[in-house]
C-alpha cells in the first residue's frame, strides 16, 4: 500500500485493502492506515485530481503478492473451569472434561455434589493456520462417577468452535456459565452449567484481564450466559438439512497406486474415481454414500444434524473425497459460513442455501501421484485451480421437542431426497471469455530458457488435459435456448450454427514463444506489437444478478474505501479542511446506495432464485439503504472536531458494506491463468469471475471488466510461502472480458486503441471470430526520467544487521539499476536514471492519463551469489505529452514516500519521482534539459535535478552520549572498548571511546555535535545512523551493532514562543489555570490515586464550601462501620485499591464511547492523557462514598513504563540491531532476537541561526542538554516487592505448577526456592528482596518465575525485564511512589528516606523554581500557584504537631500543574507486569503485581522494608446446631403399618471439607416430616477475611510430595437424608448456605418457604461473619424430573461463629456431649410402638391395609382344607362303598 501522499498512485495501493478485510482482521487496517512515520505534505489538489482514472483502460494492481491465508501461526488456549451449578442428578461425583479437536484434559473429582467447585486452569498450545485452528471445537463435558475402571457417565456437553471466541472483544469469555445439554437426548433441555474463563490468544495478541466483578453479579446465571452478543439466552435444537444432490467437472484421475497398475494390464479405461461427500460440522461427521467410479456423481441424499440453534460453530465444511482402500484423498472443499446464509435481526431468516451450485478450488487438475499441493484440497491456502462443482441445498428447521415424533439423539443421519429439476438452479446460458496479453515482463530467470505459453481456464473449460468433449453436449443446450431468443442479433444467431459444426472452438492457450533476457535477473517475451489473444466459450447457470450486486456494493464500497484514506491522509498530513473531502464521501457514499436501490431489483422473475437469493437482496436493500441514510445524515453533522469519530463510523460502513458484497451462492467459477514452460505448471493468477463480468450497466460491471490488470504470477501451495514466493515470477498485462455470448459485441471497446485483429482463416463468407492475436499500429516514443533519492528503515539482509541496497526499476521491456550503497539501511541513493526510447502502444491521449505501472525492487548486493530481495513497491510516473509545456502545476514533479513491500510485510519506504515524457517529431532536443550539478566525482551517474530535490537548510544535530548496555559477545568475543559513530545525510560524530566496557560501559564527554544540511521539509528528512563498532588490536574495527532512526520529529527542539500554543501549562500567567471549573476536572484526576480531602483548591471563598464537605463525609463515616486502625495493614489498603481500579474500569468500560472519542482528540491536540482519566474518575466517585475512608495506592493494570513513555523524557534507549531480518510473517518479533544491546543517549535538533535563547546559567559544553545530572557510577539499594502473580502457564504434568520467585541484578541472583509456593496458578508471594546495585553496570532487573521441581531442573515459567537506570534519572521520580497521605505511624507510614518537604525543596532547586513559600492558614505558594492543605499530623499517642508535610506532598501529587517543568511524579503504586518466556516470544505466560523502590546509598538509608507477607488466614469455629426438621419427604413405607415414614437425620459439611463431613443421629419413623436432633456440628477453619476464602491444606493424592493450599468461598452445605439399614441411604434435598451473603432464616417453619432459595435477590441477606450468631428456618430442595426446584424439608439451625481465640476459651462437644451438652431430643417413641401395643398393630395390618387380602386368604385356606378333607377321605370312603359295607 503506497504511504499515500499524494494519491496520484492510488491506483497501486488499494487492490490488497478488500482481501485484509475479508479475513476479518480489521485492526490491521488500522495499522495500514495509521503505519510508518507522517508522509509528506502535499497540495490537497494533487489528491483529488490524480484519484480520477480518467480513460478507466487500466485497474489497479495488487501489490500483495505472498498468499496471507495457510500459514501456520501460534495459538494459545486457555480455559479456567472455575466451578459448576445445578448439575442436574443426585448426589453425584462430578469432573469436567475440556476438549479440543483431539487433546482432552479432566480437572479433579469432586465428591457428592451438584455444585462442585474447581478453579483449575488449562492450556492448550496450538500451531496451525488460522482457518484450521477457528474451526476447532471447543467441548466441555461434564461426566459423573469416572474412575480408573469405568469411564462415568455423561451428564452434558457444550460446544463453540475456537473462532467464536478469538472474535470475542478482547479474544475471551471471562467468568461465563455455558449451559450443559445432553446430546442423546435433546429433549431434556438445561443439564446444569459450568462457569470458565476462556481466551484464545496468537502470537503478539495481548489479552486484558477483565476487573473482577462482585460475586453477586456472575452468580446471576441467565445474564452470563457464555454466549457472544447477540445469541438468545434460550437456545433451541433444530435440525439441519444439507442436500446433496450431484457433482460435475471432478478431475480426471484416481490416486491409488493399484489403479494404475490395473490401467497398465488390463487397459482397462473406466473413470477412475470413486467420489463421495463429507460434511463436518459442530464436531460431528456425516458422509454420503460412494458413487462407484463416476465423474458426474448423482448422490440425491441429505446429511442431517442436530445441534442448537444458533450454533456457536460459524462453519460448514463440505468436502468431495475420493474413496480408496489403502487411504481417501480430497478432491475439493468448501465452507459454508452460516453467517453468511443467515440474518439474526427482526426482519431476519434462518440459514438457507440453494439449490445453487458451489465450486471448489484445490491443486491443479493435472493427475501426477504424489499431488505436491495436496492440502489445497483440504481447504487449507487458496486453491490454484478449478476442482468440481457440487449441487447443494440447506435448509434449517427449528424443533418443538415436546413432538412425540422426534428422535432424541443428535446422530448425524442420511436421508434420500428426490431429484431436482435441471432449470432448479437456473436457465444454462452461452458464456464468452476473452483475454488478451499485452505484455509479460519480469520473467524468473529460472525458467528464462524454455518457451513459455500462458494458459487461461475458466471451471473445466480451457484445461488442455480435460479436452474439449464437454462443451458439445452443453453447446446443444446453449443451442436449444438461443432458439427460444428470437431477438438475438442476426451474426450471433449463425455463429450458434457455427458452434453446432464444431467449428469455432475455443482457443486457451496462447502460442509458446522464447523470452528475451531483460537483465540479469529477469526476462520478458518480445510481444512488441502482436498481442496473443484467448478466448473461451463455457455454459453456466445464468446467474449473474447475484454478480451485479456484489458488483454494486464492491464498488461502493471501493470508493468509500478510497475517500476515507484521502481523508485520512488530508489529516495525517495536516492540511487544511479534511471534514469537507469526508462530507463529499458520504454525500458520494449515499448516492451510490440509492443507485443500489434502483438496481438491484430488476429483474426479479428470472429462473433459478433461491430463497436464499430473495431474502439476501431483502436484506442488501435494508441495510444498503440504512446505510446510504445514515451516511446523508452523519453528512450535516461533521464539524473539524468530530472528524476523528465520522471516520470511525464510516469504518464500520465499510466493514458492512464489504460483508454484504460477498456473496454465498457461487455461479460463473473463478478464472484462472497459468504460465506453462516447456509443459511444466510454474505460476498462477487467479481472476474473481465477478470482477471481469459485463453488465450494460457501467455499475453492474466487474472493476476489472474490460480494462487492462497488472497481473503479478506467483508459485502454488506452500513453496508460495517465504522468500520463493516473493520473487515475482512473472508480470503480465492482461485484458479480460467475461459476458454472455449475445452481449459480446464490444468486448474489445476496453484495449487501448490503434490495432488490427487477426483472425483464424476461415472460408469466404463465413462469419467474423474473435481474434487470435492483435496488431498495434500505434506507438508512441518516450523517455522516462526517474528520480530515485532515497529509501529508508530497509530489511536487514546481512549478517552485520545492514544491507548493501541497490534499486532496480522495470518500466515496460527495460530495466536500470541504481548504484549500489555499501553498508546502509537508509540509502540516499540521489540518481537520475533515464530510460531512452520507451516504445508504448495505442494512442498517445489514453497513455497521458493511464500510463503503465513502473515496478521498483530493492536488492542487497552479496559479493558472492544472487543478490537478495528485500522488498518492491509500484509507481506511476506523471506524463507529459509532446505538445505540453513543461511546468507547474504538474511539473517538475514532487518526491514522495512509495511503501515497501516484502511478502505481506512493509519494509520500508523509498522517496521518488517519476517522469514520462513523449518524444516529439523533433526527437529529443523538446525535452526539458537534465541540468543536475554534475558532479566530476559520481562519473557517469546524474544526481536528481534541482526542481525536484529537496530545499536544504543548514541544521545542527547535538547528541548526548550517555552509555551503552547489554551488549552481546561479537563473533564470540565481549565487546571491550566500544565506542558510537552517528551519522545523518553524509556528516556525523563520533563518541568518546569506553575504555573499558566491564568496568564502566559510560561515555565520558556527554554531549557533541555536528552541523549537516538538511530538507527543510521535515518529512523529507533523511535517517540518523547510530551505529556501535569495538574497537579491537591493531586498529581493527568491528561493527557490534546498527539503529535507523528514522523519524528525527520528535527530536526537533522547538524554541519557546512556539511551545507556548501547544502545551498551555508553559503560559504563566495565575488565573488560567485556577479557575474553579479547571479545578473541578484536576480534582477528580488527582482523586484516583489519593484519598486525602486535601484538594488543591486557590480561591478564598472556597474554604467554608470545604469545610461543609469534609464535615459530610465524617458523618458518612460514623454511619459506616467505624475503621479499627490497628486492624489495618498494606493488605487492606491494597485490596480497597484493586476495588476502586475495578470500578474505575467498569465505570470506564460504561463510558468507553465518549471517552474514547474524547481522549482521540485530546492526543490530536497534544494535551495526551487528560480527559481518560478525568472521566474515570468522575464516575468512580460515587463507589467511593460507599467505602470507608482508607489510604489507597495505585493500581496499575500494565507496566509503569507504558503509563509513563518509557520514562524516556530526556534519556532514550535506542536499540542495537545485528543480524539478518526474519523472514516470518511478522517481522517486529524476530527482531527481539536481532537485539544485540542498548545504546543510551538522546538527539537534539535545531536550525543554525543566531537568535539562540541563552539562559544565564546556560553551560555552552552542555548545549541544549541543560541540567542533566552526571553519569558516573552511583551506588543504589534497590527494594524489590513481589505481591502476587497470576495465570501462571502450568509446568507441571497435572496443569498446576509450584512457582517461586527469581531476581537477578548485574551480579546478583536471588532464588527463593525453599519458599515455593505448591500446585498454584495465582499464587500470593508477599515477599521483599533488597539487592544492592551499581549503575550504570547493573541496570536491568530480572523478575523470574520458575517452577520447582522435585527431580530434575526448575523450568523457567516467565520472567519481566525492568530497566532500572531509565527509572532512576526519570523526571518521573520513579525511585519511590509518592503516597496519597503523609503519615508518620499505622499501615500507611511513610516509606521514603526524603519528607515531602525535602523533595519539594529539592525538586524547585532542580528546576530552578522560586519556592516553596510556606505562608500562613496552611497554603504553599511554588512559582505561582498557591495550594492549600490541612497543616495538623498525629503521632502515635494521638498528640497533635504542627507540620508543613501536608503542604508539600499536596504539590508533589499536582507537580504536573507547575509551569515549565511540571511533571506527573509517580504515586505509591503497584504495577502488573506480563510474564514472557523467550521460547514463547509473544505470548503472555501470566502476570506478576510488584513495585520497585530504589534509595541512592549517598542519601540517608530507607527504614525496614514494608511488611506485605500474606496475611495469615484466621482460624473460626463454625457451630451449627440443628434443633429440628419439619415437613420432611416422606420416602419409605412401613411394612407392619404401610404407613409414609422417613428414617430421617442430617448431614452438613463446609464446601471443599467433604471428608469432614458430619451426620447427626437417626430420628427413625417419622410419620409427620418432623425430626428433632438437638445436634451440633463443630467445624474449624481458617478463613480469610480480606479474599471471602477458606484455605485449605491437603495432599492432592497419596504420591503428593507436599500439601496443597486451596481457597474456595465459605459455603455450608446442609442436606437431610432418609437412613435405611440395608440399602444406600436415600437423598432427600440439600441447601447451601453462602456464610457471606445468605437469606435470614424464617422466624417459624410456617414461614419458610422455598422463595428462599430461589428467590433470594429479594430476601433479607445476613453474613455470619458480621451477625456471629443466628437462628432460623431455612428450606431443604432437590430437583424433581422436571428439573425444577421443589421443597423437601425445612431445617431449625442455630449458626454461630466463634474465633480461634472465642473456641478455645468456651469449648463445646460434638453431638450432645460435653462439654455444653444439649438436651437429649423430645421424640415420640414411634421406633418400637408394635411392641407394646401388639393388639393396634395387628388391627391396624388386619381392618385397615389388608382387608381384603386376609379375606381372601381366609377363603382360600377354607377351601384347601375341605379339598385336603376330601383327598384324605376319599379312599376309605370309596373301599368302604366296593366292599358294600
Amino acid at each position: 500500500m503506497k504511504r499515500s501522499k499524494h494519491r496520484g498512485h492510488k491506483e497501486e495501493r488499494n487492490g490488497d485493502e478488500p482481501a485484509i478485510l475479508e479475513t476479518e482482521n480489521l485492526d490491521r487496517q488500522g495499522m495500514f492506515m495509521g503505519g510508518g512515520p507522517d508522509p509528506d505534505t502535499v497540495s490537497l489538489a494533487s489528491v483529488t485530481a490524480v484519484t480520477t482514472n480518467v480513460s478507466n483502460k487500466r485497474s489497479k494492481p495488487d501489490i500483495k503478492m505472498e498468499p496471507s491465508s495457510g500459514r501456520p501461526v501460534d495459538y494459545q488456549v486457555s480455559v479456567t473451569v472455575i466451578e459448576a451449578r445445578q448439575l442436574v442428578g443426585l448426589n453425584m461425583d462430578p469432573m469436567v472434561c475440556v476438549e479440543i479437536g483431539e487433546d482432552k484434559k479432566y480437572t479433579s473429582m469432586k465428591e457428592s455434589t451438584n455444585c462442585p467447585y474447581y478453579n483449575e486452569y488449562f492450556v492448550f498450545d496450538f500451531h496451525v493456520p488460522p482457518d484450521v485452528m477457528f474451526d476447532k471445537i471447543l467441548k466441555l463435558s461434564v461426566i459423573h462417577s469416572k474412575n480408573l475402571l469405568r469411564s462415568g457417565t455423561l451428564v452434558g456437553t457444550f460446544k463453540l468452535d475456537v473462532g467464536t471466541i478469538y472474535f470475542q472483544p478482547e479474544h475471551q469469555f471471562y467468568h461465563k456459565w455455558a449451559l450443559l445439554s445432553d446430546p442423546d437426548d435433546i429433549s431434556a433441555g438445561c443439564k446444569g452449567y459450568i462457569k470458565c474463563d476462556i481466551a484464545v490468544v496468537a502470537k503478539g495478541d495481548t489479552i486484558k484481564t477483565p476487573h473482577k466483578a462482585n460475586e453477586s453479579d456472575e452468580d446471576d446465571i441467565e445474564g452470563n450466559l457464555l454466549l457472544p452478543e447477540g445469541v438468545p439466552a434460550e437456545r433451541q435444537w433444530a435440525r439441519y438439512y444439507l442436500k446433496i444432490y450431484r457433482a460435475e467437472g471432478l478431475p480426471r484421475m484416481n490416486t491409488s497406486i493399484m489403479a494404475n497398475v490395473k490401467k497398465a494390464f488390463i487397459g482397462e479405461n473406466k473413470d477412475l474415481v470413486d467420489p463421495y461427500v463429507q460434511v463436518q460440522f459442530a464436531g460431528q461427521k456425516g458422509k454420503t454414500s460412494v458413487q462407484k467410479s463416476c465423474y458426474e456423481p448423482i448422490w440425491n441424499e441429505q446429511v442431517v444434524f442436530t445441534e442448537m440453534f444458533p450454533p456457536l460453530c460459524k462453519r460448514m465444511k463440505i468436502q468431495i473425497r475420493d474413496s480408496d482402500k489403502v487411504n481417501d484423498v480430497a478432491i475439493g472443499t468448501h465452507f459454508l459460513d452460516l453467517r453468511k446464509i443467515s440474518n439474526d435481526g427482526d426482519k431476519g431468516f434462518l440459514p438457507t442455501l440453494g439449490p445453487a451450485w458451489v465450486n471448489m478450488y484445490g491443486s491443479t487438475r493435472t493427475y501426477t501421484l504424489m499431488d505436491e499441493y495436496q492440502e489445497l484440497n483440504e481447504g487449507l491456502g487458496e486453491g490454484v485451480s478449478f476442482r468440481a462443482r457440487l449441487l447443494i441445498s440447506l435448509g434449517v428447521e427449528i424443533l418443538d421437542p415436546s413432538s412425540p415424533d422426534i428422535t432424541s439423539s443428535t446422530e448425524v443421519q442420511l436421508e434420500g431426497v428426490p431429484n431436482i429439476s435441471e432449470s432448479a438452479t437456473g436457465k444454462v446460458e452461452e458464456f464468452f471469455l476473452f483475454g488478451s496479453f499485452l505484455e509479460a515482463t519480469m520473467i524468473d530467470r529460472k525458467i528464462g530458457d524454455k518457451p513459455i505459453n500462458f494458459e487461461v481456464t475458466i471451471g473445466y473449460y480451457g484445461n488442455e488435459i480435460d479436452g474439449v468433449a464437454q462443451p458439445k453436449t452443453k453447446g446443444k443446450k446453449g443451442g436449444g435456448d438461443g432458439d427460444e431468443e428470437e431477438t438475438e442479433l442476426i451474426h450471433n444467431s449463425s455463429e450458434e450454427e457455427m458452434d453446432d459444426d464444431g467449428d469455432l472452438t475455443s482457443v486457451a492457450t496462447t502460442p509458446p514463444m522464447k523470452p528475451v533476457i531483460t537483465d540479469r535477473n529477469y526476462f520478458h517475451l518480445p510481444y512488441f506489437e502482436r498481442k496473443p489473444c484467448i478466448y473461451i466459450k463455457s455454459w453456466w447457470q445464468d446467474q449473474r444478478r447475484r454478480l451485479y450486486n456484489a458488483n454494486i456494493i464492491d464498488k461502493i464500497a471501493d470508493k468509500l474505501e478510497d475517500g476515507l484514506n484521502d481523508v485520512q491522509e488530508i489529516i495525517k498530513t495536516e492540511k487544511a479542511y479534511p471534514e469537507r473531502r469526508l462530507r463529499g464521501v458520504l454525500e458520494e457514499l449515499s448516492q451510490g446506495c440509492s443507485q443500489f436501490l434502483s438496481l438491484a431489483n430488476k429483474d426479479q422473475n428470472q429462473s433459478g432464485k433461491t430463497k436464499l437469493d430473495r431474502e439476501r437482496l431483502k436484506l442488501c436493500m435494508s441495510e444498503v439503504e440504512a446505510i446510504g441514510q445514515q451516511g446523508k445524515a452523519m453528512r450535516s453533522q461533521v464539524k473539524k472536531s468530530t472528524v476523528r469519530d465520522k471516520i470511525k463510523l464510516a469504518q464500520n460502513f465499510l466493514t458492512k458494506l464489504r460483508f454484504l458484497a460477498d456473496e454465498p451462492q457461487h455461479s460463473v467459477p473463478d478464472v484462472f491463468i497459468w504460465m506453462i514452460s516447456n509443459g511444466k505448471r510454474i505460476a498462477y493468477a487467479r481472476v474473481p469471475s465477478k470482477d471481469i463480468l459485463y453488465s450494460s450497466i457501467e455499475e453492474e460491471t466487474g472493476k476489472d471488466c474490460g480494462k487492462v490488470k497488472t497481473l503479478f504470477l506467483r508459485i502454488p501451495g506452500k513453496k508460495g510461502f517465504g522468500p520463493a514466493g516473493w520473487t515475482v515470477q512473472s508480470k503480465i498485462e492482461i485484458y479480460l472480458w467475461l459476458g454472455l455470448n449475445r452481449q459480446r459485441k464490444d468486448y474489445l471497446s476496453g484495449l487501448p486503441n490503434g490495432f488490427e485483429e487477426n483472425k483464424l482463416s476461415k472460408g469466404p463468407g463465413l462469419p467474423c471470430s474473435p481474434p487470435i492475436s492483435l496488431t498495434y499500429m500505434m506507438k508512441q516514443i518516450f523517455q522516462l526520467r526517474v528520480h530515485m533519492y532515497q529509501a529508508r528503515s530497509l530489511f536487514a539482509a546481512d549478517s552485520t544487521g545492514l544491507s548493501d541496497p541497490f534499486a532496480r526499476v522495470f518500466f515496460s521491456t527495460q530495466s536500470q539499476v541504481t548504484e549500489v550503497l555499501a553498508e546502509t539501511l537508509c540509502p540516499t541513493w540521489d540518481q537520475l536514471l533515464v530510460f531512452e526510447n520507451v516504445e508504448l502502444f495505442g494512442e498517445a491521449t489514453e497513455l497521458r492519463d493511464d500510463p503503465p505501472i513502473i515496478v521498483i525492487e530493492i536488492y542487497d548486493q552479496d559479493t558472492v551469489g544472487k543478490a537478495d530481495f528485500m522488498g518492491r513497491t509500484f509507481a506511476k510516473p506523471v506524463v507529459k505529452m509532446a505538445d505540453e509545456h513543461y511546468g507547474p502545476p504538474r511539473f517538475p514533479p514532487q518526491l514522495e514516500y512509495y511503501q515497501i513491500y516484502r511478502g505481506n510485510c512493509s519494509a520500508g519506504e523509498m522517496l521518488a519521482a517519476f517522469e514520462l515524457l513523449q518524444i516529439g517529431p523533433n526527437g529529443k532536443a523538446d525535452l526539458p534539459p537534465i541540468d543536475g550539478p554534475t558532479d566530476m566525482d559520481r562519473g557517469p551517474i546524474l544526481p536528481v535535478p534541482l526542481g525536484i530535490r529537496p530545499v536544504l537548510s543548514k541544521y545542527r544535530i547535538e547528541v548526548l552520549f550517555w552509555g551503552l548496555r547489554d551488549l552481546k559477545r561479537v563473533n564470540l568475543a565481549q565487546v571491550d572498548r566500544p565506542r558510537v559513530d552517528i551519522e545523518c545525510a553524509g556528516k556525523g560524530v563520533q563518541s568518546a571511546l569506553i575504555p573499558n566496557y566491564k568496568k564502566n560501559p559510560n561515555f565520558s564527554a556527554l554531549v557533541k555535535w555536528f552541523e549537516v544540511d538538511l530538507p527543510e521539509n521535515e518529512l523529507l528528512h533523511p535517517p540518523l545512523n547510530i551505529r556501535v563498532v569495538d574497537c579491537r588490536a591493531f586498529g581493527r574495527y568491528t561493527l557490534v551493532g546498527s539503529n535507523a532512526v528514522t523519524s528525527l520529529r520528535k527530536f526537533i527542539y522547538r524554541s519557546t514562543d512556539k511551545q507556548a500554543n501547544n502545551w498551555s501549562t508553559t503560559e504563566i500567567i495565575v488565573v488560567n489555570m485556577e479557575t474553579e471549573p479547571g479545578f473541578k476536572k484536576m480534582d477528580t484526576v488527582v482523586k484516583l490515586d489519593s484519598c486525602s480531602d486535601a484538594v488543591v483548591k486557590v480561591e478564598d471563598d472556597d474554604k467554608d464550601g470545604k469545610g461543609k464537605k469534609r464535615k459530610r463525609k465524617k458523618g458518612d463515616e460514623i454511619e459506616e462501620e467505624e475503621l479499627d486502625e490497628s486492624m489495618l495493614d498494606w493488605w487492606s489498603k491494597y485490596f480497597a485499591s484493586i476495588e476502586t481500579l475495578t470500578e474505575a474500569l467498569k465505570a470506564q468500560e460504561a463510558a468507553l464511547s465518549d471517552s474514547e472519542d474524547k481522549d482521540d482528540m485530546d492526543i490530536a491536540d497534544g494535551t495526551k492523557k487528560g480527559k481518560g482519566k478525568k472521566e474515570k474518575k468522575k464516575l468512580a466517585d460515587p463507589f467511593e462514598k460507599k467505602k470507608p475512608r482508607l489510604d489507597e495506592l495505585k493500581v496499575y493494570p500494565k507496566e509503569l513504563e507504558k503509563e509513563f513513555d518509557n520514562f524516556e523524557d530526556w534519556l532514550h534507549s535506542f536499540n542495537l540491531f545485528r543480524g539478518k531480518g526474519g523472514d516470518d510473517d511478522d517481522q517486529n518479533v524476530t527482531d527481539e532476537d536481532r537485539i544485540v544491546g542498548k545504546f543510551k543517549g538522546s538527539l537534539c535538533m535545531y536550525k543554525v541561526s543566531d537568535d539562540m535563547p541563552r539562559d544565564m546559567s546556560f553551560d555552552s559544553n552542555m548545549g541544549m542538554f541543560q541540567n542533566i545530572p552526571h553519569n558516573d557510577p552511583i551506588n543504589v539499594l534497590v527494594r524489590i516487592y513481589v505481591i502476587r502473580a497470576t495465570d501462571l502457564h502450568p509446568a507441571d504434568i497435572n496443569g498446576k505448577a509450584d512457582p517461586y520467585i527469581a531476581i537477578r541484578l548485574g551480579k546478583t541472583e536471588i532464588k527463593d526456592k525453599e519458599n515455593y509456593i505448591s500446585k498454584q496458578l495465582n499464587p500470593l508471594f508477599g515477599k521483599s528482596f533488597d539487592v544492592e546495585a551499581t549503575f550504570p553496570m547493573d541496570s536491568t532487573l530480572t523478575v523470574s518465575i520458575y517452577d520447582w521441581d522435585l527431580v530434575g531442573t526448575d523450568d523457567l515459567i516467565g520472567e519481566t525485564k525492568i530497566d532500572l537506570e531509565n527509572r532512576f534519572y526519570s523526571k518521573h521520580r520513579a525511585t519511590c511512589g509518592v503516597a496519597c497521605n503523609y503519615a508518620i505511624h499505622g499501615y500507611n507510614v511513610w516509606r521514603d528516606p526524603m519528607k515531602p518537604t525535602q523533595i519539594l525543596a529539592k525538586l524547585c532547586k532542580d528546576g530552578k523554581l522560586d519556592g516553596p513559600h510556606y505562608g500562613p492558614g496552611g497554603r504553599v505558594k511554588v512559582e505561582n500557584r498557591v495550594f492549600m492543605a490541612p497543616t495538623e499530623i498525629e503521632d502515635e499517642n494521638g498528640l497533635k504537631k504542627q507540620t508543613d508535610e501536608h503542604l508539600a506532598l499536596t504539590v508533589l501529587k499536582h507537580w504536573e500543574e507547575i509551569p515549565r517543568v511540571g511533571c506527573k511524579l509517580i504515586p505509591e503504586h503497584v504495577e502488573t507486569r506480563p510474564l514472557l518466556h523467550p521460547d514463547k516470544a509473544g505470548i503472555e505466560q501470566g502476570r506478576i503485581e510488584m513495585w520497585v523502590d530504589m534509595f541512592p546509598k549517598d542519601m540517608t538509608a530507607p527504614g525496614p522494608a514494608l511488611d506485605i507477607s500474606p496475611r495469615k488466614p484466621k482460624k473460626f469455629e463454625l457451630r451449627v446446631i440443628v434443633w429440628n426438621t419439619d415437613e420432611v419427604v416422606l420416602e419409605d413405607d412401613d411394612i407392619f403399618t404401610g404407613e409414609k415414614s422417613s428414617d430421617i437425620f442430617v448431614r452438613g459439611w463446609l464446601k471443599g471439607q467433604q471428608e469432614d463431613k458430619q451426620d447427626t443421629d437417626v430420628h427413625y419413623h417419622s410419620i409427620t416430616g418432623e425430626g428433632n436432633f438437638n445436634w451440633r456440628f463443630v467445624y474449624p477453619f481458617d478463613y480469610l477475611m480480606a479474599e471471602e476464602k477458606i484455605v485449605i491444606s491437603k495432599k492432592e493424592s497419596m504420591f503428593a510430595w507436599d500439601e496443597t493450599e486451596y481457597k474456595i468461598p465459605a459455603r455450608l452445605n446442609l442436606q437431610v437424608w432418609d437412613a435405611d439399614h440395608f440399602s444406600a441411604d436415600d437423598f432427600l434435598g440439600a441447601i447451601e448456605l453462602d456464610l457471606n451473603r445468605f437469606p435470614r432464616g424464617a422466624k417459624t417453619a410456617k414461614q419458610c418457604t422455598i422463595e428462599m432459595v430461589t428467590n433470594e435477590a429479594e430476601m433479607p441477606m445476613v453474613s455470619i461473619f458480621k451477625q456471629k450468631r443466628i437462628k432460623g428456618w431455612w428450606p431443604f430442595v432437590a430437583r424433581n424430573e422436571e428439573d425444577e426446584f421443589e421443597l423437601t424439608g425445612k431445617v431449625e439451625a442455630e449458626l454461630h461463629l466463634l474465633t480461634g481465640e472465642e473456641a478455645e476459651r468456651s469449648p463445646v462437644g460434638e453431638g450432645r456431649n460435653e462439654p455444653e451438652p444439649l438436651e437429649k431430643p423430645n421424640r415420640p417413641d414411634t421406633s418400637l410402638l408394635w411392641f407394646l401395643t401388639p393388639f393396634k398393630a395387628i388391627k391396624h395390618l388386619v381392618c385397615n391395609q389388608y382387608k381384603w387380602l386376609a379375606i381372601k386368604i381366609v377363603t382360600a385356606l377354607l377351601l384347601l382344607a375341605m379339598l385336603a378333607l376330601f383327598l384324605y377321605s376319599m379312599p376309605g370312603y370309596m373301599v368302604k362303598k366296593m366292599l358294600g359295607a
